[in-house]
């Protein structure tokens, strides 16, 4: 799976990821993808550089365990 920085994921490990871990994160959590200065971009080998909410580093992970959050729509009726 394709991933651009700066967008919003849920980690969902995939096996490579469950083989041979990266990181300290727990399967659903949620996470950015950012490029990091002075490595490679998000895609590289398949793999991403991700940050937690609150904005730490937590590792690089295979692009195959990020699912793709997208916005939840409004729950209001709209007047036509």
């Amino acid at each position: 799976m394709k991933v651009r920085a700066n967008n919003w994921y849920t980690y969902r490990p995939a096996l490579y990821d469950v083989i041979d871990p990266c990181t300290t994160l727990a399967s659903g959590e949620r996470v950015q993808v950012r490029k990091v200065r002075g490595c490679p971009p998000p895609n590289v080998m398949n793999h991403a550089h991700v940050f937690d909410t609150s904005g730490k580093f937590r590792g690089l992970v295979s692009t195959h365990s990020l699912v793709r959050e997208y916005p939840c729509l409004p729950t209001d009726n709209f007047a036509a």
